[in-house]
């Protein structure tokens, strides 16, 4: 077929992961199949699957796209204090802007818990999220920005532990502002 381009492989391959992105955000885990997947990225499951020998594999494409969103929320200058400022910040403007994130963030934490495929790619990104802040906050007392005795493991632990909560389907969204400030005003940033 002259004139009609082909898409290159890393293009197809971003699509599935978005078609998969989005039906996990839509339907979460219960809901996506990968016919489903194929269809919505406009090829036949035997191209999902070249691209993507399994559902897991698959899975992990559509992680590494989360994790991309969330790196996209650090910034790599300034102080460090300010960096985390801001990504805080960055994150809390990120779910209200793509919800679907936090939607997919929920459905992959929810499912890590019955998933050990699953759960070894949310604990291997936690890990990596955890040192990233961790090194943040140490860099940060170093300089004096924030209170020098400050566990920097621990607070690393809770501000994980609080963004995450907040791609969780709860009852209490409301009340992810208030934890978000007081954990701001808790590491002095």
């Amino acid at each position: 077929m002259a004139g009609i381009p082909r898409k290159v492989p890393e293009q197809r391959r971003q699509d599935l992961v978005l078609a998969a992105f989005e039906l996990l955000a839509e339907k979460g885990f219960e809901g996506l199949r990968t016919r489903d997947v194929a269809a919505r990225a406009g090829v036949n499951i035997a191209t999902l699957h070249y691209y993507f020998p399994t559902k897991e594999a698959l899975i992990g494409g559509v992680v590494e796209h989360v994790m991309t969103r969330f790196r996209s929320t650090l910034e790599p200058h300034g102080s460090p204090d300010r960096q985390l400022r801001n990504h805080l910040r960055a994150v809390r403007k990120l779910m209200r802007e793509e919800p679907e994130v936090g939607a997919v963030m929920g459905e992959l934490a929810l499912r890590s818990a019955r998933d050990p495929a699953i759960a070894s790619l949310v604990r291997s990104t936690q890990e990596t999220w955890h040192q990233v802040v961790r090194g943040l906050l140490r860099r940060a007392a170093k300089e004096g920005h924030i209170q020098p005795d400050l566990d920097s493991d621990a607070a690393a632990a809770m501000v994980l532990a609080t963004l995450t909560a907040m791609t969780l389907p709860l009852q209490a969204a409301p009340h992810h502002e208030l934890a978000l400030r007081q954990l701001e005003r808790w590491l002095g940033l």
